[in-house]
């Protein structure tokens, strides 16, 4: 088991949480205590053991090693006797170019990947690898490879009219580049289709484009709030949901009577926010479990390619309201 010191580092928690926790799992016979000031042994069941894998996990960027869901999956994996690496590169280091992938990853020794968010050009080039690979949400409908991912389109559209029946018509959506070129993923599509069907006439300014750095982020917010707002954001993940909140509140600009927000993944601050955040919402208790289960299918060389899908539900909060 790792120390103390080192688990109220990864786990970003008190001294006295961590010690409180050990303490119950040597209760519980996880765990089985060496002597004083030594680290406890994890108690493995009898006839359960599994081929370890090398097992890489490659990033959308570096803030997602602290992320609580990819923190379970790696101590999941290390107690099912696998050892757990984060690649040396992100993908945003890497820019989303599967030439620069395919390099790192034929130096790397992993007997399999997990790859976080992958744009299509970086999963296709895995799919067609021999190398097991997972992908953990990114573009990877319909490709011949196990997959983790969120149907969110149903919510979206939900949020979309709801929007629309309060007298929004200025409806813009903030996501990553890597979602929008060269061509808009499927969801950001179905979004545009949707605006169409509803007799909003779509362009560049529904969707507008930025580069992946906070600079080029912070200067597409200026040119849409210049000259005629938006109504209504949608933002694809909670790192630029907040950064929206502070821009607007620099501005002097109040959610939702100035403008409505709402974000396109859960987070776990939410919670803390009153009114609550309008979000998509998605189950995931299910997240970690599958993806070990497929790790070890892999261990056993068991064919596992399924998709996993998990429908996203829409959650009106109290940061959307009618347009001014």
């Amino acid at each position: 088991m790792p120390g103390v010191a080192q688990l109220v580092k990864q786990l970003g928690v008190g001294t006295k949480t961590v010690v409180a926790a050990i303490e119950v799992l040597k209760k519980e016979g996880v765990l089985e205590a060496n002597g004083e000031r030594k680290r406890s042994s994890i108690i493995r069941k009898a006839g359960k053991k599994a081929k370890g894998l090398r097992v890489r996990i490659l990033l959308y960027e570096s803030s997602d090693a602290h992320d609580e869901h990819m923190m379970q999956l790696s101590f999941r994996l290390e107690e099912n006797g696998h050892r757990v690496r984060y690649a040396n590169k992100t993908l945003m280091d890497l820019h989303f170019d599967e030439k620069r992938v395919a390099r790192m990853v034929e130096k790397d020794d992993a007997d399999a990947w997990i790859i976080r968010s992958g744009s299509r050009p970086v999963l296709e080039w895995f799919a067609a690898q021999p190398l097991p690979a997972f992908a953990m949400f990114g573009s990877q409908s319909d490709l011949p490879m196990a997959s983790l991912c969120t149907v969110k389109s149903p919510a979206l559209i939900q949020a979309l009219q709801r929007l629309v029946s309060l007298g929004h018509n200025r409806i813009v959506m903030l996501t990553r580049e890597d979602r929008r070129k060269p061509t808009p993923g499927f969801l950001e599509s179905r979004y545009l289709e949707e605006l169409t069907r509803l007799e909003i006439a779509v362009g560049d300014y529904h969707l507008p484009d930025w580069e992946n750095d906070h600079l080029s982020f912070r200067r597409c917010l200026d040119s849409l709030f210049r000259f005629t707002p938006p109504t209504a954001l949608f933002i694809s993940e909670p790192s630029l949901f907040f950064a929206v909140q502070q821009y607007l509140l620099v501005k002097g600009l109040k959610v939702p009577r100035d403008v409505s927000l709402v974000a396109m993944e859960e987070h776990l601050f939410f919670e803390w926010f009153q009114p609550m955040v309008s979000h998509l919402r998605t189950e995931t208790h299910g997240w970690v479990p599958r993806i070990v289960q497929w790790v070890n299918n892999v261990a056993h060389d068991r064919k596992d390619d399924r998709e996993t899908r998990i429908l996203a539900q829409f959650v009106e909060g109290g940061t959307i309201g009618r347009a001014m």
